[in-house]
């Protein structure tokens, strides 16, 4: 093999690992194109649950960032509202990776909201519960739950909800 070529191959696997590094090692937000490839750095400084997380919802603006234990260790952007006893997150009804994830591995992972980062466990809702959940979700999202959150979404009050509460 000659020089060119064997630079040529160095640089292509160079760029492409460069590529992936990018892609892997941010989360992005948004819905759309690389926007939905979730990093794998949750970053946050280790914290004491709370004991109400309401308060978190004034001084903290924009999405959580959520990490599950286990394999693959991506980071997802998730909308989110505090409560009392925890944190409701909310997911499209579209089969979506994290909710699957939650579903099949059990519920255990980090939130990071600001700079904080707790230990959490997720527990999926349903029923009239899930509901209640829900408005206080959309309330915060200055929706109402028969909306979408965007155009072709479904309305809020089809969404799946999950309740983290801090790990015993």
């Amino acid at each position: 093999m000659r020089k060119a070529e064997l630079a040529s191959i160095v640089i292509g696997l160079a760029l492409l690992g460069g590529v992936f590094s990018w892609m892997v090692t941010a989360p992005y937000l948004g819905n759309t194109g690389l926007s939905r490839v979730p990093g794998v750095i949750l970053g946050g400084d280790i914290a004491e649950v709370p004991s109400d997380f309401t308060s978190l919802n004034e001084s903290v603006r924009g999405p959580l960032l959520m990490k599950q234990s286990g394999f693959p260790p991506f980071v997802n952007y998730l909308s989110w509202v505090g409560t009392s006893e925890g944190v409701i997150t909310a997911t499209r009804p579209d089969g979506g990776l994290w909710a699957q994830r939650v579903r099949d591995r059990g519920g255990n992972g980090w939130l990071r909201i600001g700079e904080e980062t707790y230990e959490m466990e997720a527990f999926e809702i349903h029923g009239d519960e899930r509901i209640a959940m829900m408005e206080q979700w959309a309330s915060k999202s200055g929706r109402t739950l028969d909306e979408p959150l965007y155009e072709g979404s479904e309305p809020l009050r089809d969404w799946e909800v999950f309740f983290w509460k801090p790990r015993s």
